[in-house]
């Protein structure tokens, strides 16, 4: 089956630019267009039921694809985005993807039913369902990394946000701080696991291999994870968690083997969801403004289903900043 992407190499022009000769919706100079036309037509390609949705009329809903709903992260990016879309009188989806076969299977229903513009967090997310997106030619945005072929995307900076967290336990002492990640290949792991290796190196600290260690970003993928660190004769003083809810599944482990924390062991976690702050102890933190990231998601799409921009790509950078609490 031809897809956006041989039209593109035919052509000799990006896969965005060839969504955008396809809905329609962004100017595009007369010979690409014929360009793109012309291998349209060699190839025999044929686009996605969705993508004539913006020149056929409106459905009012907007969808949000996101890696699973147990992260209270998550939700808070749906209530930001929910914010800007209400006023609008727009309605938000949201749909628990859980796994890249659900997450491509989510894109193809969503488009099936032609909602006007979608949010997507691309890890999980299979190339092959971003590339639907591009051929349905309908605005949509990427939590955290710039979508191959080109597009919107919101991020915050997590090499910074880590870098900072671990340079606060160097601060506080600690010499052997090993680093609890989430899945190895999503971009959150690899950002933030840049940010713990560079403040350990800015500290003139020995990078072990021994010292990372990679799980799931689960209260239970926490506990798990910390059982590699906390079961072995040396242990670590602290340990950077790739966010809370790790954090909290290394508070339980913590406890269950008698450790106290932070004396015998120093925690950070990332994102400050609320329960950051009800666990005992306290989580130290990075604060991830979950909700201002879906407000800027929701802006972003807003304009371009009102035709305010033609960029192929528009980049969205918030701050984040170090919640200070007792487990340091």
């Amino acid at each position: 089956m031809v897809g956006i992407r041989e039209v593109a190499e035919v052509a000799g022009v990006s896969m965005s630019t060839v969504s955008q000769v396809v809905s329609g919706n962004r100017p595009v100079s007369a010979a690409t267009r014929a360009r793109v036309e012309a291998a349209i037509t060699h190839l025999g390609y044929r686009a996605h039921p969705g993508a004539s949705q913006l020149r056929g009329g409106r459905t009012g809903t907007i969808a949000l694809i996101v890696p699973t709903l147990e992260n209270p992260f998550y939700p808070l990016v749906a209530a930001g985005m929910q914010d800007v879309l209400v006023p609008r009188d727009i309605l938000l989806t949201v749909t628990d993807a859980s796994g890249m076969d659900r997450s491509a299977s989510a894109i193809h229903r969503l488009l099936s039913r032609r909602v006007d513009a979608m949010v997507a967090a691309p890890f999980g997310i299979p190339a092959a369902g971003l590339a639907e997106l591009h051929d349905a030619g309908i605005p949509f945005v990427t939590l955290g990394e710039e979508p191959p072929g080109g597009g919107d995307y919101v991020h915050s900076d997590d090499v910074r946000g880590a870098r900072e967290v671990t340079a606060h336990l160097v601060a506080r002492g600690r010499r052997r701080i090993a680093f609890l990640g989430g899945e190895e290949s999503v971009i959150p792991t690899q950002q933030r696991l840049e940010g713990y290796r560079a403040a350990l190196r800015e500290a003139g600290l020995p990078l072990r291999d021994d010292d990372v260690v990679f799980t799931r970003y689960t209260r239970q993928g926490g506990r798990d994870g910390a059982a590699a660190l906390l079961d072995r004769d040396e242990k670590p003083d602290a340990i950077v968690a790739a966010n809370d809810l790790i954090a909290i599944g290394v508070l339980d482990a913590a406890r269950s083997r008698g450790l106290r924390v932070p004396e015998d062991v120093a925690l950070t976690g990332y994102d400050d969801i609320d329960a950051a702050s009800l666990v005992n102890p306290p989580l130290t933190t990075i604060e991830n403004p979950a909700r201002e990231i879906g407000r800027a998601c929701a802006r972003l799409l807003l304009e371009r289903l009102d035709g305010e921009v033609t960029e192929v790509t528009r980049a969205v950078g918030l701050s984040n900043r170090l919640i200070v609490r007792d487990s340091t």
